[in-house]
């Protein structure tokens, strides 16, 4: 009993300890919020990459892509269908996309995606990042009549609204309308008139080619036959008349951070909206590729908060872009796809289909990887980050174990008297050495108690710490135009906190022994022999 009872009148009565109590309450409290936050982070990252892309891709290697689609999801279906919830097939390819504001072209790369809208929102959770609440029940990229969003439906009740967004749709199409007035069927509805795109065939097709094949091609497409001798050879060059008040082009959904962009106080201004024409400018399949273009109708945004997407993807029906490319075989109507992409049953092993299927199909041909082996290098940075932030807030609380054992050693040669007298009474090297043990455990249990509790009251409120600091320095601690979150996304997970507080402990139950094995080989006479 009377270990106990010195613990505690020296836990009390020597304030010395402090530094050392508030050494281990600030490690453990930091490395609490540090891995809170990164855990959010990361959960929040893997959400919006697993949003877009499915459990398992399968993809060609090539840009021309493979044909007959359903048959390979049939032979996926033989290999794998017990796994299988769903699959979709794609096109992505590289593109430019063309718009222009206030007389100025703007020209972003992209990744140009066609997809289709019956099935895509089944594999991946492209619909919920959608701006209009129709379209995050079932796409359509027909444009619709008003109701977008003014207010981000994932942000917090602090989202700024988004007020332009209130005439996006028929309504803001029929204003430019009036302002531009009816225009030529290729030509963008805001384009100047240097901006042309000439309806006439490709002139670099020969006209031997066209002989020979019997087809005009207009923008790489087999569109019609080629027209009778009789008809008059400039009437193709006449362009028909465009109403942009009544008609749209084909319909095409664009990354929000390709049409926005974010303030410094979390404001976004559209530099277009749905119901604004764009061009997109792709290569055509086959050797050697050509250069074609059409022009699009902005139906909706694509909002993933990750701007590496929101920044990039642009998405339209996958025929029109098989169309555009000429990935259609005008035999049998199929066109090509460049990846079909697998949705698994809850619990199924993405690593295990992956698997299959590799074994299955040839890799000289087709890639085959979980929708993690597609972003394993970011995971693998991410994880590496934690990690060694760790490690490096660890030394905080190894720094606070050796100024315990400094105290420690300071402790034992103060009170080297009343040691002497313990022995001297009868008592045990081990029970000496138990009050310094347990005066080093007393320490880790306070200290990393306390900073437990720091540490999640400040994950519970490091939103509203973060709008005091920005109040109080006049600069935003945590920036929306680069992370495009409207907060901090944190998550404690019981494992991490546990092996904290664990750790802590141990550090300080490791820095006491000395002092307590040095104190428990004190010789009662020499200890007394000053006295």
């Amino acid at each position: 009993m009377y270990k106990f009872l010195l613990c505690w009148r020296y836990l009390r009565t020597r304030y010395i300890a402090l530094a050392s109590v508030v050494s281990v309450t600030l490690g453990v409290a930091t490395m609490i919020v540090v891995n809170a936050v990164m855990e959010g982070f990361t959960h929040e990252m893997q959400d919006r990459i697993h949003g877009i892309l499915s459990d398992v891709v399968f993809e060609s290697h090539s840009l021309e892509g493979f044909p007959d689609p359903e048959g390979k999801m049939e032979q996926i279906r033989q290999v794998a269908g017990d796994y299988i919830a769903g699959m979709t097939s794609t096109v992505v390819i590289p593109a430019l996309l063309i718009f222009e504001v206030q007389g100025q072209t703007i020209t972003r790369q992209v990744n140009f995606i066609g997809v289709d809208e019956k099935t895509h929102g089944q594999v991946s959770d492209f619909n919920r990042y959608l701006q209009h609440p129709k379209n995050r029940e079932q796409l359509s990229f027909d444009l619709r009549n008003g109701g977008y969003d003014t207010i981000d439906h994932q942000g917090s009740d602090k989202s700024k609204p988004r007020d332009r967004m209130e005439i996006a749709g028929w309504e803001y199409r029929r204003i430019l309308a009036k302002i531009k007035g009816p225009i030529q069927a290729d030509r963008l509805s805001d384009s100047p008139p240097q901006s042309r795109v000439a309806s006439a065939p490709e002139p670099q097709a020969p006209p031997e080619e066209l002989e020979h094949e019997g087809w005009t091609y207009r923008r790489g497409e087999q569109l019609t036959a080629k027209p009778p001798e009789t008809k008059d050879p400039f009437e193709r060059s006449r362009p028909a008349e465009f109403d942009p008040a009544n008609e749209t082009h084909c319909g095409i959904v664009m990354g929000i951070a390709l049409a926005s962009f974010r303030g410094r106080d979390g404001t976004d201004h559209f530099m277009v909206l749905p119901g604004d024409d764009v061009k997109v400018t792709v290569p055509t399949a086959g050797m050697p590729p050509k250069i074609v273009d059409d022009n699009f109708t902005i139906v909706d945004f694509y909002e993933s908060k990750m701007s590496e997407y929101d920044a990039n993807f642009v998405f339209v029906p996958i025929r029109k872009l098989q169309e555009m490319r000429g990935m259609i075989d005008p035999q049998t109507g199929i066109g090509n796809v460049t990846s079909i992409q697998i949705k698994l049953h809850n619990d199924a092993d993405g690593q295990h289909v992956r698997n299959l299927l590799q074994a299955a199909f040839p890799p000289e041909l087709f890639g085959i990887q979980t929708w993690r082996d597609k972003q394993g290098p970011l995971l693998a940075a991410v994880h590496m980050e934690t990690a060694i932030l760790n490690v490096l807030l660890f030394m905080i609380i190894a720094v606070a174990g050796f100024g315990i054992l400094a105290i420690f050693y300071m402790i034992v040669v103060e009170k080297t008297r009343d040691i002497g007298i313990l022995k001297s009474l009868g008592a045990a090297s081990s029970g000496i050495m138990g009050i310094f043990l347990a005066y080093g455990l007393s320490l880790g249990i306070v200290g990393s108690g306390v900073g437990m509790l720091i540490g999640l009251v400040f994950v519970a409120h490091i939103n509203e710490i973060a709008d005091g600091l920005a109040w109080v320095t006049g600069q935003q601690v945590f920036d929306p135009s680069i992370y495009y979150f409207q907060q901090i996304p944190t998550i404690v997970q019981p494992f991490t906190v546990s092996w904290i507080v664990l750790g802590a402990m141990a550090i300080a139950i490791m820095a006491s022994i000395l002092p307590a094995r040095r104190a428990a080989r004190l010789h009662p006479v020499e200890a007394l022999r000053y006295e």
